[in-house]
Parts: C-alpha cells; sequence; structure tokens
C-alpha cells in the first residue's frame, strides 16, 4: 500500500465524462467542473464546443488529438505543475476509453500529479445493461483493428473468451466486422446498439448470421457481443483448429502455438501430435 501525499501547489488533472448523446446526460458536478477549471482539452474542439455553449461555459479550449498528443502531453504536464487545473474531455462519454488521453494520465501519474475522474455516461455500459445479454463478467475491448488482417487475429485471440465483450465499431466496417465475427467466432448472440440517448436508439437482438444481412446502419454503434459457451470446449478438436488457423494465413508453428494458449495445452506435446497427425493425413 502506498500513500502519496499531493504539493498543494500543483494543479489537478480532471478526466470529465461528457454526454454520449442527449445533452442533458451530463452531471452537476462536471458541469461546475468545466466552469472553473483553467483550460479544457478535447479530442475535437468542433465538436466539444457545442456542449460548452449549450451550458455556458467559456472555458479556453485546445485540441489534444491522437496526430499532436506527444508534444500536447508535456504540455499539460507543464501547465499542471505550474498550479492549473485542467479538464480532459471526451467527443463523447468517458475520456481515455477508446479516446487520446492515457498518455496524459500516465505522465502525470509518473509525476506524482493529481488526476481525479468526473464520472458519467460511457456507451459500451449503457448499451450492455440493456442489451439483455449476460452482463458480468465481461470484457470490454473498443475497436477491432480496421485491416482485416489483424481483426481476424484479434478476433481468434477472443475466441475462447466466456465473458460477453463490448466493442465499439463504425458504420461503414460493420458489414465486414460482422462477417468475421461470423466467420471466426461461429453463429453467437448480438445485440447492436446505436445512436444511444438520441432520439433514434435502437438495440437490435439478433444473431452473426442474421446480423450479416441486416440493411446498413448508421449512427455511433455499439456491439455486445455473447461470449464463447465452454461447455464442449473439451471436445474441440485441437488438430482442426490448428488446420483452422493456418487457412486463416497462420504459419504452422504459429497455429500450434496460438492453438496450445486457446486451449491451454503444452505446446511441443501438441507440436508432436500435429507432426503425426499430419502424416496419417
Amino acid at each position: 500500500m502506498r500513500i502519496r501525499s499531493f504539493d498543494s501547489n500543483q494543479g489537478i488533472l480532471y478526466l470529465v465524462a461528457t454526454p454520449i448523446g442527449n445533452m442533458s446526460d451530463i452531471t452537476l458536478r462536471a458541469i461546475e467542473i468545466l466552469k472553473n477549471v483553467d483550460k479544457i482539452y478535447a479530442e475535437d474542439t468542433r465538436n466539444s464546443i457545442n456542449l460548452l455553449k449549450h451550458y455556458n461555459i467559456t472555458t479556453h479550449l485546445e485540441s489534444y488529438h491522437e496526430f499532436n498528443q506527444e508534444e500536447k502531453t508535456l504540455d499539460v504536464v507543464k501547465e499542471i505543475k505550474e498550479g492549473k487545473n485542467i479538464a480532459l474531455i471526451s467527443d463523447a462519454g468517458l475520456p481515455v476509453i477508446s479516446d487520446p488521453g492515457y498518455k496524459i494520465v500516465k505522465e502525470a501519474r509518473k509525476e506524482g500529479l493529481r488526476v481525479s475522474t468526473i464520472p458519467g455516461p460511457s456507451a459500451g455500459i449503457s448499451a450492455l445493461i440493456a442489451s439483455g445479454i449476460a452482463p458480468m463478467p465481461y470484457t470490454f475491448y473498443g475497436f477491432l483493428d480496421s485491416k482485416q488482417s489483424k481483426r481476424i487475429s484479434e478476433l481468434n485471440d477472443l475466441k475462447y473468451i466466456t465473458h460477453t465483450i463490448i466493442f465499439y465499431e463504425a458504420p461503414h466496417r460493420l458489414k465486414d466486422t460482422l462477417t468475421d465475427m461470423y466467420n471466426v467466432l461461429g453463429n453467437r448472440n448480438i445485440c447492436i446498439a446505436r445512436e444511444l440517448t438520441k432520439t433514434f436508439e435502437e438495440y437490435i437482438e439478433t444473431n452473426l448470421a442474421d446480423a450479416i444481412n441486416l440493411d446498413p446502419l448508421k449512427g455511433e454503434i455499439v456491439l455486445i457481443l455473447e461470449g464463447y459457451k465452454d461447455d464442449n470446449k473439451e471436445e474441440i478438436n485441437s488438430m482442426e483448429r490448428i488446420d483452422e488457423l493456418i487457412n486463416l494465413g497462420y504459419k504452422p508453428n504459429e497455429a500450434i502455438k496460438e492453438t496450445a494458449k486457446q486451449l491451454n495445452l503444452d505446446r511441443k506435446e501438441l507440436y508432436k501430435q500435429y507432426l503425426v497427425y499430419k502424416n496419417n493425413k
């Protein structure tokens, strides 16, 4: 256990949750903090300015995004050391989650600066509790890679997780992602949540096979995917699993290593078994 004392002459980094759709979904404390800090950093100032105007918040606003975060992180830490209170917000929901901000938090912690969370809306958790799919335990994953080869590799890593999994996805990639999910994970139940808290909020309860054939969807999308059912895990044919990975582009040694990891098997023993299996094929 470590008890840390903070320098009272230094400022604080506030991580402030903002609405994910409905402008009214913001806490009184969040409004108070945003009005009284010395500066607000936002991923996209063009979006955040609308929220600030709505609540008559006139605090100076600057951008902090993936293209300037290296240099801006040092600026933010320097400002906090000088005694300024800084707020970091996302376009919607909690900052840092699937958004820039981790570097600031990590550096602030490293420098012994105060970091405080102002909680509020989260698209992933909001979709989870309304999905009708088991809410606990769950794994939050966020966005899969936009490149198909990497996306398939990520899904293979997730294949045997028994937890419900939360994904974010962009509308233009949704069909490709659902297709890859079906091909890699098999047919599972899924809830597609879109436009949360907005006028056209929608929850589509379906399965991956049917989801592939849905008409194109618009808006912000959260996918709540049913976890792997492990009641037949022991019956999985490890040899077929290796062949499956090889067909997906893995080299034989990589496929054996990945199968051993996923099924909790001894890699060397699995390699010997596969050689016998291959010779008898």
